[in-house]
Order: structure tokens, then sequence, then C-alpha cells
């Protein structure tokens, strides 16, 4: 009887977990909109981008003549002293010389200034030409008057373009942060939320405070709960911008964070140098976003976790790979909102505004990487054509997908030719990676995470046929005769393959015995004998 029961239940269980896999993108919306009793409005449902607006340049009309941003220490211009990405600048009307090399392209080398209407109102123009709704706008405790007046020119710009806006104080290194933030809301800020363009959240103007819960700095727990009680007495929606790491800080002593965190509306985790690549996604997304996302349901709060496009200075980015695998992440988690990490951030190259797409359009001599790094060619516009997409994929507008959609130049079509003398890896439908098994034995598509034994290397075959190759080895069908594997040590007609793209971007195998390979649900070995194309048979391609 006892083994009756457990095998009932791991049948439920199973059953469970393949309903779960088969969730659409709008049953997700639904669930957390439920999840966080939203009555509608402005971040619940919705991504959202962090706009610095912090550029400018002498001549530009602000009191304070400095490279303001594009210089680490705002002085001219050099070689060493440069922002880590390039902006396409072709769309602005006014520019400021540099002292720079020549351009690529024999052009002066020119930067656009955040206090530049034009720059604001060409920046929001791009959000609403790319589906995105909601910008940040971050406030810093240096250059206030400064910032105060681009907020201006954002509201104006914001309206024009029908996007939201909302404040984002960051206390970085903000000492006496706990006075100032609530006369700066009450003497400058707080005039701007009367804007149609200013983002409410259940009926509440919303303000989101950035920095709270860092242990290792000055600011005390005691302080940090000051401002958001503060700040909820006003009437506002709350959102507070924490660590990723932020549920560590739930501990008793002197540095403890919890009574903040459970007084916030939203929490919105910081992941800008916590994760490069798909694997370390991976792993945040299991081992912080989906416990994250437990604790906020059990304490009624919203989670908003960061989608970045990666470091294009330190090559994180494949293409647009990393990015579309987090918007997949965050999506089939069921987090309540998305916060892009960021819109113009240019002197971090987090930045999914125009950015150079190859050295024609950047300075010559200042070693900067373009978005052609990888030998793919992105258009100036392909990180906000992304965040779009991956933005509908959120909201349940388009399928979940562990393919991006989006192509890198508009108009090239999917890339139907085979990635030849590229390592890849193979997920099956169930999300799980295919396994060489080092060549012991039968192949699986049961593995849950990517690493060398699950990477293979596409070649040329001949006549259009692919082989794929791990640790030194070649994947056989077997002729469908029986479990595939991965030992031979030569390519014969059981290791040739046609590489197939799909209509939905997925990629299925077709052996020799014109036979599809399937992952056979990642519990029976896999096998190349089936017919025709279901769900077993298409592979996601990472």
């Amino acid at each position: 009887m006892k083994k009756y029961f457990l095998l009932l239940f791991i049948i439920m269980a199973g059953c469970a977990k393949k309903d779960l896999q088969k969730m659409s993108s709008s049953d997700l919306v639904t669930s957390r909109r439920l999840n966080t009793g939203s009555t509608g409005g402005d971040v619940i449902g919705h991504a959202v981008v962090g706009y610095q607006g912090w550029f400018s340049c002498p001549g530009d009309g602000a009191n304070e003549q400095i490279w303001w941003h594009w210089t680490g220490n705002n002085a001219a211009p050099s070689i060493g002293n440069m922002v880590k990405s390039w902006p396409d600048v072709r769309e602005y009307t006014t520019l400021f010389t540099t002292g720079l090399p020549a351009m690529g392209n024999g052009q002066p080398t020119r930067l656009f200034s955040s206090y530049t209407d034009q720059t604001v109102d060409t920046h929001f123009r791009w959000m609403q030409e790319n589906g995105i709704e909601v910008a940040a706008l971050q406030r810093f405790h240096d250059y206030l008057d400064m910032r105060t007046a681009i907020t201006a020119k954002v509201r104006t710009a914001a309206e024009a373009h029908n996007v939201k806006f909302y404040i984002m104080y960051d206390i970085s290194g903000w000492t006496t942060f706990q006075n100032d933030i609530k006369t700066d809301w009450t003497d400058k800020i707080a005039r701007f939320t009367s804007s149609p363009a200013y983002a409410v959240q259940n009926g509440k103007p919303v303000v989101c405070i950035w920095g709270l819960g860092f242990a290792d700095r000055d600011q005390t727990p005691a302080a940090e709960l000051d401002v958001v009680n503060w700040f909820r007495s006003k009437g506002c929606y709350v959102i507070g911008g924490v660590p990723h790491e932020w549920r560590d800080y739930i501990k008793p002593g002197d540095k403890n964070f919890e009574p903040v965190f459970k007084a916030l509306d939203m929490i919105s985790p910081w992941m800008v140098g916590a994760i490069g690549n798909n694997q370390q996604s991976d792993f945040y997304y299991t081992n912080y976003n989906q416990p994250d996302l437990v604790y906020c349901k059990a304490n009624n709060i919203a989670y908003q976790p960061c989608v970045l496009p990666g470091d294009l200075s330190a090559k994180h980015r494949v293409h647009g790979d990393f990015m579309w695998h987090q918007f997949y992440n965050m999506t089939r988690l069921g987090a309540q909102g998305l916060y892009i990490s960021m819109f113009d951030e240019y002197n971090e190259a987090n930045q999914i505004a125009k950015t150079a797409e190859d050295d024609t359009m950047q300075p010559s001599g200042l070693g900067l990487l373009a978005l052609n790094e990888d030998g793919v060619k992105c258009s100036a516009d392909y990180y906000m054509r992304l965040t779009n997409d991956g933005t509908k994929m959120f909201k349940g507008l388009i399928p979940l997908t562990l393919l991006r959609p989006t192509e890198p130049v508009v108009g090239s079509g999917p890339m139907h030719l085979p990635p030849y003398n590229k390592p890849v890896k193979f997920i099956g439908y169930n999300n799980l990676w295919v396994g060489g098994n080092n060549g012991n034995g039968p192949m699986y598509c049961n593995v849950p995470h990517g690493d060398i034994w699950e990477t293979f290397t596409v070649t040329d075959a001949g006549n259009g046929k692919v082989a794929l190759q791990s640790m030194g080895k070649f994947v056989s069908s077997e002729n469908g005769s029986g479990p595939m594997t991965c030992n031979r040590t030569a390519v014969g007609e059981w290791e040739r393959f046609d590489y197939l793209i799909n209509d939905d971007g997925s990629v299925s195998l077709r052996g020799n015995n014109g036979k599809y390979v399937t992952a056979e649900d990642g519990i029976k070995p896999m096998i190349c004998d089936r017919t025709l194309i279901g769900p077993w048979e298409r592979f996601a391609v990472n």
C-alpha cells in the first residue's frame, strides 16, 4: 500500500511539473496580478527602464560646465578617461565636440548632453517606438539643481510620447539622506506627480529608493525604515532597490533589514555585477529569484527583478542571447514586474539605447567594443527592440520561448545556416539540457544546467549536413535502432544530421534514416526514430 501511494505521489508531482512547464505567458500575467492584490497601475505587469539622464557637456547651458559622467572625473575626454561604450549620435541635432580622435568614418567625435531638450525628447521617442512604457529617473545627492532641470525635461518628453516616469532616489554615498530626501521631495519633486505621465500604482504615485538593505554601507535600518514609512505616509507606492542577496540581511542584530523590506510595496534586487552569462543567470534564478518570490508572496510584496543587456565592454551580450535568457527566466518565474538595467548607462556599458554598431561609428584608438564585438552585426537599436519583444513575452502577448525572436538587424530574417564551428547547447521541451554523457552510454535530455559535458561543436559534415562533437567524440543516431550515443571517433553515415531551423526559431535534427531526434521527455534515452516534429523534437539552442 505504501508503494502504491508513493507511486501515485510521483505521478501527480510529475503532472504538476509538466503543467507548470506548459503554463502560458497569459497564465503567468494573471497569476502575478492576483498574487499582489494589484488594482491596476504602471509597474505591476510592466517592464521599467532605468533612466540616468546624467550626461552633460561644457556649453550645453547647465551651470556646471563639465563632462558630467562622460569621463571618470568630469574632466575633458581623453584616451583612458572615457566611457566604456559609445552612443550612436546620428539622431541628435545638438552635439558637443570632444577633442578625441576622429570617428572611424572620419567624422569629428561629438557627444550629446542630457541637459538638451532634444536629447531627452529623442530618448523618450525611442522608448515609445520600442514599446517601453515606463522609465525610472535616477536622482542622486550631487548636482541636484541640474537633475531637477532634467526632471522637468523628462516630464515634458514623457507627456509628449505617452511614456510614464517615476523618481528613483539612489542613496549610495548619501550620508544625510534621511532628512535630505524628505526636503527634496517636498520642495522640488512632489509637484511632478501631478503630471499625467507620472507613474501610479494602486492609485498612488510611485517612488523608488535604491540602496536599501546594503549591510556594508553606513545607512542604518532605522534610518531607511523611517524614510520608507515617511513616503508611505505621503500616499506613495514605495519600491526598494536592494542587493541581489537581500534576504541574507534578514537576521537578528543591529543590521537586521527585515523591517525595511516588509514595509515596501515592491522589492527590486540589483543584478548588475552578479551575472554575466546564462549559467550564472540560471544559478541566480534557482538560488535567489525563486526563494525571493516565495518570501515576497508570503509578505504581500511585489517582486521586480532586474534584466540587463550585459556589459558590452566585457563581452557579456552574445548578440542578445544573454538578455533574452533573463527575460525567459523572469517570465516563467512569475515576477510581478521587470526592471531593465539600464537605458542610457554608456559609462557602464549596460545601455539598451542606440549604440555604435561598428568601429566606423566610434572614435579610433579608444579600444571600445561596438555591438558587432562577437562577429554578429547588430543594428544600433537592437537592444531596445529586444526589450520590446521581451516585454511582450512577459505580458503574455507572445508565447513564452527560450529562443529570442528578435533579429539583430531588421529585415535580415532568421539565421537559417547552422552555426558552423560554434559551441552550442541544446535545451529540450522540459527546459533541461542535452548531455553527451562523456560517451559513457546513452544520451539523455535531463541535465539541469549547461556545462562542458552539454556543449557540442557544430561541424560541417558535407552536403549540407552537420556533425556534433563533444569532448572529442561525435554524436551518433545509431540509425534509429537504439539509444543515441556520443562516442564515435569519426564521422560516418549515422553521425550526419540535417540541422533544421523551425519557424519558431527552435532546431530539429534529422538523421540519415530520415527520422527526427527526440528528447523522449528527458526520462528515456534519446533516439532518432520520429516521423514528425512535435514538442519533444524541437530544441532551443543556447
